[in-house]
Parts: C-alpha cells; structure tokens; sequence
C-alpha cells in the first residue's frame, strides 16, 4: 500500500488552474483492476480479485492523499523551524493505508491508532488547520492545544496514542461496547509492526467475536529496527484468522471491506497486515538515512499513473486539485502559527466529560489557576 501522493504527476508547484477543455464524455466513468490475490491463514474466501474504481471516486481519494502528504511535508517543516516541540511522528508513504481502510467503513464506526494519527484525524473529520494548530499547539487545535502530535481526538476517534501497542486493547474495549450495544458498528485498530510481537488482545477478543478489525502497519522499520532483525517470524498476519493483502490504495479498499463483513457478520475479528513504507524516519528527531538505503528509498518513489492511463482524468484536472491542497495547507500553517496558545486558565478544562469536580490534593479541575512572575 505504498502511497504516492505525486505519482500522477511531477511537482507542479506554481501551476495554475487549468480548465480542461474535454468534455464529461470524453472521460472513462469507472474502470475494473485485477488484483493479486493475497496470503490468507484460516479463511476460505479473501477480497475480490477485481475491483471497479469510478472517476468520482478516484478524484476523491487522490485529493485526501494529497492533503496528507502535503500536510505532513508542512509539518516536517515547521519541526525544522522549531514552531512545533516535542514528539512528531510523520505519515507520509501510509496514505493508501489510511484512505483505503476509510473508504469501507463508515464514520459511524470507530478507529483507534498509535502515534501516526495526522492522518486518520483528518479523514475522521478534524480540519487541516485544526490538525496544524494542534502540531503548533495552539488554541485552535483539535485538542485545544493540549494533546500535540501524539494525542488527537475527534467523533469516534480515539487517538493518537503514545505508548506503544497501548491502544489494541483499548480498541478491543470499544468493540466489546459495539457488541453490547448491538449497533452493528465495529472498532478499526491500527499498530504498527514494532508492536505487533507484543499485543496479547487477540486472546480476549477472539473467543468473544468482538467485531474488530486488527490493522497491522507494516512499514518494515520499528523504531530505526528492520522487522528481520526484531522478529523470527515477520508474517504478522499469522497470528489470528487473517487477510494479508499488499497493494495500492482501492486493494486496502477491498479488503477492508472483506474484513468489515467479516466483523459485523459476528464471526468476530479479524487481522490484517499492510505492507506500506514511511518516507521519514521512526520521529522526527530520527533522520531515518543510517539503516534506509537509497535504494530501498528510490523503489518505494515508483510512479503510478493509474487515473491517467484509463482515462478517468485530465493532467488538468488533477493540478487543479493540487493547487487547492496547497492553498489549503499554506492558509493552515498561517493559523497555525498565529493562533495564539490555550491560557493557563484553561489547563485544567476539558478532563471530564460530563461528571462533577472532585478534589485531589486540594484542588479539582476547575481551579483558577494564574501565572505569576515573580521578581529577583
């Protein structure tokens, strides 16, 4: 699931936006792609083997993963220029990843990830300036400013979490809420390959048939370590009933929606494993040049010009789309480093939900509390 948000065109920084001059029937309205069929351990039936990609849709998912690349490229520069602190860890070479799995479920349904969560924030509903606020940590963010990169919440998004394989189960108690509730809803939970050698979950909700679907990012680096190195066995898809599936973005699609009926038929969850790539290293504090070959690197930059070639869209078109992305991440990156920061009297907000204060050590959540200078 290599995602390459530039792989239909070059860099087109500058272009304007051109009309095509073709006509709506000049274009192809859908096109079939065959795909490979995929490792499956434990299952009968995996993904179609063909998959009917529409124009609309194409446009779609090639402007969200522009927005995600661009936004992430943004971030990268706005940490080199120390605007935002702390921990900071990139999505971009993971889009197909994140618009694939979104494109079968529903809004209704649920997601919890790990600390890569730029991405699925936005396509959970959060705005890129409120994303880039939050990076910034300004008032305007998602989270008021107070969660930064690691902790991004928005409806039915559950983070962005900081500690590693904390959030499986976490997710595997959202799905036990979805099955009590019979809402026939279902709980997506994403780690990456570092952690897929430490999450014991699948024990609870396997005999439960909870309805979630367990997403191992495999971007083949955990933390600056190859998966060669850390695990004897690096067929993560192994470890409970399964699909492993590894293409491009409408192949994620497919199979997503294979492991969602899966789910909500209560035949309970069910794991998959993609093969992406991170363009950057594990964080920003590390560079990712020691133990990624330019080699390695040059391979996963392979162009796809699918829309393109089945004639599903203009050249025009698409730099149209890119000239708004942008837009809309350079007016982003205005409000976020502008927007001024959360006061200190806001610290304690936003704890508790909807529950009275409670005191601990003299205080609640609703103290006032006031910075005072004090002189020498």
């Amino acid at each position: 699931t290599t995602g390459n948000c530039d792989s239909l065109l070059k860099d087109c920084s500058g272009a304007a936006l051109i009309m095509s001059a073709r006509t709506f029937t000049d274009f192809t309205t859908q096109a079939t792609f065959e795909i490979k069929k995929r490792d499956l351990f434990k299952l009968d039936e995996g993904p179609a083997t063909q998959v009917v990609l529409t124009g609309d849709e194409g446009l779609q998912y090639y402007r969200t993963i522009q927005i995600m690349r661009r936004m992430e490229l943004k971030a990268d520069q706005l940490y080199k220029q120390k605007m935002i602190r702390g921990f900071c860890h990139l999505y971009d070479g993971q889009e197909a990843c994140a618009v694939g799995l979104e494109a079968s479920i529903n809004l209704s349904d649920h997601l919890i990830t790990a600390y890569r969560a730029h991405g699925y924030t936005y396509t959970r509903g959060g705005t890129v300036k409120e994303i880039m606020a939050e990076l910034t940590g300004r008032r305007g963010g998602i989270a008021k400013g107070k969660g930064g990169s690691m902790h991004m919440y928005c409806k039915n998004l559950y983070g962005g979490n900081g500690i590693i394989g904390a959030q499986v189960p976490l997710g595997a108690g959202v799905a036990l809420a979805c099955k009590y509730l019979g809402n026939n809803e279902l709980c997506v939970c994403l780690y990456g390959d570092g952690a897929a050698n430490q999450v014991c979950t699948y024990n609870m909700a396997a005999p439960w048939k909870l309805p979630v679907i367990f997403v191992c990012e495999n971007n083949r680096y955990g933390m600056g370590t190859s998966v060669e190195r850390a695990a004897a066995s690096t067929d993560y898809y192994k470890e409970i009933t399964v699909h492993r599936w590894m293409e491009w973005m409408f192949c994620v699609r497919e199979a997503t929606r294979c492991a969602a009926d899966h789910c909500r038929s209560g035949k309970g969850p069910i794991l998959m494993e993609l093969q992406t790539y991170s363009y950057h290293g594990h964080s920003m504090s590390d560079p990712g040049f020691s133990y990624c070959t330019r080699e390695e690197i040059q391979e996963v930059h392979s162009k796809r010009d699918h829309m393109l070639r089945h004639n599903m869209a203009s050249v025009e078109e698409l730099k149209g789309i890119d000239v708004e992305v942008r837009k809309e991440i350079k007016d982003a990156a205005q409000f976020a480093t502008t927007d001024p920061e959360p006061p200190l009297e806001e610290l304690c907000n936003h704890i508790f939900y909807n529950e009275p204060p409670f005191e601990v050590c003299g205080t609640n959540p609703w103290t006032k509390l006031k910075s005072i200078s004090q002189s020498s």
